[in-house]
């Protein structure tokens, strides 16, 4: 550390603000927000920092600057401009480069209604934007089908109309239009329209059926049935509409609500916001985590942020869990019950999807990083100190302790190593003897390993539960590595994970990635400890009933089968075959034997 850092962290406020630090070459690192700046910023100097990259930010940390404002919010929204304007290396990045779609009602005499990626300074309404273009449209299309709005972009203004500059065009003799271009439609019946429809937009559709239900009730007392029936049609367009995007509680009105999910590489935070009961916004997005950010302060970050692009200005936002940061006029809160909770869920429930989603895309198109994901979580989850990008399986078969053999699996980065696979014939175990079996099969492997100068694996599976674990403890004590490798147990019934010393198991998620590369491991050691166990219970079953024909020893039933592979052939086999490998006399003793 230089003089003058020494010197900037002995002097430090212990005031809000926003701190930026910088290295050797004046470029910035990283931009962080502090409810007391001297607090955060001693915090990074003083203890030893909890992750790799914060260990590697410390020490490029060349200077800092400090900028103290009235309140923790204001450092929060400084934090975000900084770092949209700078993007520093070691912060998180919810960067989003794409154009939204706005719906527009267009400021001008009977005004259109369209979608456009181009907010103007028009005086025009713009509402959204939309995360997605396809609500967007569903709900212009419905508009379309309900009202008869005009399309083309003549200027209708009255003197044109008084005029007659205009003649109607096919929108009018399709029916899809009015005819305000001839004056056949007034002012005051088209805003009401447009005001109908600016309520709809805005997830309020009373005024709309309303509308709807005035006009079917006039052409019905006009005896106009059909035209009655038109609009019955359209109403019903409106309410499946509505039924599509509303809420439990329709009084759910003008509150944000966010949900997020995270894991060692990213978060994944999800929007909706909500207006008279109706989900009009929905948006996820991806934050890459530059340091070790926790999804309180990913998710402080996000609202601000999401807010913004979706120029929201909700006074309720519904949340999972508590936040240190108060949003001025906003109420933040936690629901435990009822239907407010039940959105929270579903928010919390469209995070994980994506998630899933964008796993499912990077597995396909970027399989490093995806690897580096699920080892960062076993990392994590498994309390490792570092990532097991080599494990180790070991699993026992036997059947009444008979043939026993234990098979030892090799996986790396989370693939299986099948050239590395071996299997241990058991030598100092008589009768069914489980713990016994393990903890020679594990002894041999790592006398082996150790012998020859090999790899050790950064974690070893043992398929069963603590009396597996102790006995494969038992022989890495032994060899003097315990301690040095990771040893777990995985008991299959309910999926229990053992530590060593640790009488509590630990229950993994079952969606969880690093229980299912845990499982393939247990499961690729059984399927090929079995296989093994059923070749060599095989192959004794085949010796004794070759030991069985008159004249026939253990060195004439290993020849045969090493020429002819099993005892399949060896019955199939012509007396010429086996008189040219036995000779004459014993090779038509064979023939006659499994021919007579």
């Amino acid at each position: 550390m230089n003089e003058k850092l020494e010197l900037q962290l002995k002097t430090l406020p212990s005031d809000p603000g926003v701190y930026i630090y910088y290295d050797k070459d004046g470029k910035i690192l990283y931009v962080g927000k502090a409810k007391n700046l001297k607090k955060r910023v001693l915090s990074y100097f003083n203890k030893t920092p909890a992750g790799y990259k914060t260990k590697i930010l410390v020490k490029k940390i060349h200077r800092l600057e400090t900028t103290i404002v009235p309140s923790e919010y204001d450092a929060l929204l400084l934090e975000n401009n900084l770092i949209k304007e700078y993007q520093p290396f070691y912060n998180m990045m919810m960067k989003d480069d794409k154009s939204y779609p706005w719906i527009c009602i267009k400021n001008e005499p009977f005004p259109r209604i369209f979608l456009t990626r181009k907010k103007l300074k028009d005086k025009s309404e713009y509402y959204g934007p939309y995360a997605k273009v396809y609500p967007a449209k569903v709900l212009l299309e419905t508009i379309k089908n309900i009202y008869k709005l005009r399309t083309c972009s003549l200027n209708l203004s009255e003197p044109k109309i008084d005029e007659g500059k205009y003649k109607v065009c096919l929108e009018y003799h399709i029916k899809n239009c009015e005819g305000p271009c001839e004056g056949m439609e007034t002012k005051e019946a088209y805003n009401k329209k447009i005001e109908a429809v600016r309520s709809m937009i805005k997830g309020d559709f009373r005024l709309a059926k309303q509308f709807l239900e005035d006009e079917m009730y006039r052409y019905a007392a006009n005896l106009e049935f059909e035209n009655a029936q038109i609009i019955k049609e359209k109403l019903a367009v409106l309410e499946d509409y509505q039924a599509k995007h509303t809420v439990v509680n329709p009084n759910i009105d003008d509150v944000d609500v966010f949900g997020i999910t995270s894991d060692e590489l990213s978060a994944f935070v999800n929007y909706f916001k909500i207006r008279n009961g109706n989900i009009v916004q929905s948006y996820t997005t991806e934050v890459r985590k530059g340091l070790e950010e926790t999804d309180e302060e990913i998710l402080e970050q996000a609202i601000i942020e999401i807010r913004q692009r979706f120029e929201s200005g909700a006074k309720e936002i519904l949340l999972p869990f508590h936040l240190n940061t108060n949003i001025p006029n906003v109420k933040l809160i936690v629901p435990k019950v009822g239907d407010k909770r039940r959105i929270v869920e579903l928010s919390e429930k469209n995070a994980k999807e994506y998630r899933v989603e964008k796993l499912k895309q990077v597995q396909i198109i970027d399989p490093e990083r995806h690897t580096n994901r699920i080892m960062a979580e076993m990392k994590k989850l498994l309390r490792m100190p570092v990532e097991p990008r080599h494990i180790e399986g070991f699993d026992n078969s036997n059947i009444q302790g008979s043939n026993p053999v234990s098979a030892c699996v090799v996986f790396r980065n989370g693939k299986p190593s099948k050239k590395e696979y071996r299997i241990f014939h058991v030598k100092t175990v008589e009768g069914p003897n489980d713990f016994a079996t393990m903890e020679e099969a594990v002894y041999r492997r790592y006398r082996r390993v150790l012998d020859e100068g090999g790899d050790l694996p950064q974690l070893i599976l043992i398929d069963g539960g603590k009396g597996q674990l102790s006995s494969a403890i038992k022989s890495l004590k032994m060899l003097g590595i315990y301690g040095k490798v990771m040893v777990i147990g995985i008991a299959k019934r309910l999926e229990e994970i053992y530590f060593p010393e640790d009488s509590i198991p630990l229950y993994l998620d079952k969606k969880s990635e690093t229980l299912k590369i845990l499982q393939q491991v247990r499961d690729e050691s059984h399927r090929f400890g079995v296989r093994h166990h059923r070749i060599r219970r095989e192959n004794t079953t085949i010796k004794s009933e070759l030991e069985n024909i008159s004249g026939v020893g253990e060195k004439t039933v290993e020849l045969l089968l090493q020429k002819l592979k099993s005892v399949k052939r060896v019955k199939e086999s012509s007396l010429q075959t086996l008189e040219e490998i036995l000779g004459k006399s014993k090779g038509k003793a064979v023939w006659e034997y499994f021919n007579s």
